[in-house]
């Protein structure tokens, strides 16, 4: 007996220890064909552990998938971790092994003892389908029900207003354990209750639309982000239970706010609790290591061309978008799913069978996802974090695209954060950074993201990555994000880059929110939210982000001044944003720029103003438009632009008529 068998007294049960019954099941013939077929998207209602009443007695059944395991057992708190009292049976073919053990409620800790066919293996296991999982660094599962009264039918009934392609989408990226912390609590990260007031109230306040969180999906190593997750059905338990989980969403959404979850079906970890090499065969990877062993993150790579694997992957996903009601998944490392080659040398990948780099095992997988996903939940979004040129990521199945609604556009966020680290003397050199995204804009349905990503590694912060002193740090970030919130996609931000943090993220700690008592700090803070707002209120600023119709160069090639200026339009003639953006620390008074009408141009936003730390040049607030031709148009505007600078004008009100689109 081993030492935590001899300290952990049977629980949940009476002393006298009942036999496993085999009468109780909850898998019927179909659901096992199904599961084989790969076309169960349901199985966290069949495997895993669920706590039952039969006539007789109360417990929890418990099925296991291990087609290679010569024996399984389930073992608990309720049976003093003994491997061997509670056998569970075999449902043939189907690889599923199944028992209901008498006495076992909500609470009760386990494990799956396997002993395999082959080489002699023996391994106590976490369920892959648990909903609930000990606190880290302990690894066994809790048997726990998922009942919960949602208060978010409104939410619900409109969220496809919120989260529809044409609709302002702007995301705040978060980290649930070190957005806020308790040091009065022994640095203590805040749970999930303690977090739906706070961030909700902050959420509005700086009007984001949506929050997305890093992988909540329990994962063992912390230092992972979630990003190594082996609980594909369990919200981490760091911060509270699956309802106290439910209720920040459910919070959130009551306030108006939409939820995206990072989802992680690219691999997973290695961890012996987990899901690697489970029945003693590898069971959810590839065998081959040159298809089932990544050689970045030393995780295992799903096999995609296995039915009951894709039954695993696509339960997951719906589970998240029914049971926990999220608005959207975004799926990480899609690149890596895609080629057999990626990040590999010659000769440490196979080919496909026509010869090809391309997975399309993987590819088949990412198709149906999104096709089942919208079926099933028309209303949400899914994002692909995808950083090569594949094409019609967001294009539809039918169309031959992997079906996605959003990209991240990587080549954007890295052409300008090489931008905006250049000194403005050299920046006239590499104008084609900022430039080049509008030969690509329309070809993806494009997130412009500044996340996690661009702060860790030894990267440092935004804020840190400016070119110049101070002052030209504060304002270059002022522009960036002036520039970003111009362009036509929808954004996302990571958390603390919305109050310019200093250090580079540290997962172990909270945000710098003490740096907000600084005026440069707190301008760049009102900076984001005043950008949000007019996102949000102009319809030309997201209402055609994914149509060329929407957006205009006014002038794309002032390289020897450094300056951008370009129209934003809306689907109503009225619609129309002038952004001009000043990308040196020296003001240019009587620039001119050509505007396709006449009359009164308000400038409704200027990072320069002293409300965000700027300098206070402007334009008095806007200004008539000149009779004077300019830029191919028949109007223009003189205007000053501030250092370092984005300055937002609205054309004055004409009659409104509509614009055919498409």
């Amino acid at each position: 007996m081993t030492d935590r068998q001899k300290k952990v007294q049977p629980a949940h049960v009476s002393e006298q220890r009942d036999p496993v019954r085999y009468d109780v099941t909850l898998l019927s013939e179909d659901d096992l064909y199904l599961f084989n077929e790969g076309s169960h998207y349901r199985l966290y209602q069949k495997l895993g552990a669920h706590p039952l009443a039969t006539p007789q007695e109360t417990g929890t059944y418990f099925a296991v998938w291990a087609p290679d395991a010569e024996r399984v057992f389930v073992m608990g708190d309720f049976n003093g971790w003994n491997r061997a009292s509670h056998p569970l049976r075999s449902r043939g073919a189907s690889g599923i092994w199944e028992g209901f053990v008498p006495g076992v409620g909500k609470g009760a800790t386990y494990k799956y003892y396997i002993e395999s066919r082959y080489h002699g293996y023996r391994v106590e296991k976490a369920d892959p389908f648990a909903f609930f999982g000990e606190v880290s660094p302990r690894t066994a599962s809790v048997v726990w029900a998922l009942d919960y009264s949602w208060g978010d039918e409104a939410w619900m009934r409109s969220r496809h207003r919120n989260n529809s392609l044409d609709s302002p989408i702007a995301i705040y990226e978060v980290h649930l354990g070190s957005w806020m912390r308790m040091p009065e609590d022994h640095n203590r990260p805040l749970t999930y209750r303690e977090l739906a007031p706070k961030l909700t109230e902050y959420l509005l306040r700086m009007g984001f639309t949506h929050v997305e969180f890093l992988p909540v999906m329990e994962h063992p190593f912390y230092g992972s982000w979630g990003y190594q997750a082996t609980g594909y059905f369990a919200p981490t338990s760091r911060y509270g239970t699956p309802q106290d989980f439910m209720y920040l969403i459910d919070y959130l959404h009551q306030r108006g706010l939409g939820v995206i979850l990072d989802w992680v079906p690219s691999h997973f970890p290695g961890d012996q609790h987990g899901l690697a090499y489970f029945d003693g065969t590898q069971l959810y990877e590839h065998a081959d290591p040159r298809k089932g062993l990544h050689p970045d993150w030393n995780s295992r790579i799903f096999n995609y061309g296995r039915n009951e694997v894709r039954s695993f992957l696509m339960s997951s996903a719906l589970f998240w978008l029914g049971t926990y009601h999220a608005d959207g998944l975004r799926v990480d490392a899609v690149a890596s799913m895609l080629y057999l080659d990626y990040s590999r040398k010659p000769g440490e990948w196979i080919p496909n069978p026509y010869g090809g780099r391309e997975n399309l095992e993987a590819i088949g997988f990412l198709q149906r996802f999104n096709h089942d996903v919208y079926k099933e939940h028309p209303n949400i979004q899914t994002a692909a974090e995808e950083s090569t040129a594949c094409p019609m990521v967001s294009r539809p199945t039918h169309l031959g695209g992997l079906g996605f609604g959003l990209k991240w556009d990587m080549g954007w966020m890295h052409d300008t954060l090489i931008y905006m680290a250049y000194d403005p003397v050299y920046r006239k050199y590499r104008h084609n950074n900022l430039t080049f995204r509008m030969l690509y804009a329309f070809t993806e349905n494009f997130v412009v993201p500044l996340s996690h990503d661009e702060v860790v590694h030894g990267k440092g912060s935004l804020l840190g990555r400016m070119s110049g002193d101070d002052w030209q740090k504060f304002a270059n970030l002022r522009l960036l994000y002036g520039y970003m919130y111009g362009q036509p996609a929808k954004k996302l931000l990571f958390m603390g880059g919305e109050f310019g943090q200093w250090r580079e993220w540290n997962h172990e700690e909270s945000l710098d929110w003490h740096l907000l008592e600084y005026p440069p700090h707190a301008g760049v803070q009102q900076w984001v939210a005043d950008l949000n707002r007019l996102y949000h209120a102009e319809p030309a600023l997201h209402e055609l982000d994914f149509e060329p119709h929407g957006f205009e160069w006014i002038d794309a090639n002032d390289a020897d001044q450094s300056v951008l200026s370009f129209l934003r339009r809306g689907r109503m003639t009225d619609d129309i944003i002038a952004v001009v953006c000043n990308f040196t620390p020296v003001p240019r008074c009587d620039y001119r720029v050509g505007v396709p009408r006449g009359g009164f141009w308000k400038e409704v936003l200027n990072s320069d103003a002293t409300l965000y730390g700027g300098g206070g040049w402007g334009n008095w607030g806007g200004l008539e438009a000149d009779p004077i031709p300019s830029h191919g148009r028949p109007y223009s505007l003189n205007l000053t632009l501030p250092a370092l600078s984005t300055i937002f004008l609205k054309s004055s009100s004409v009659p409104r008529v509509d614009i055919p689109v498409g």
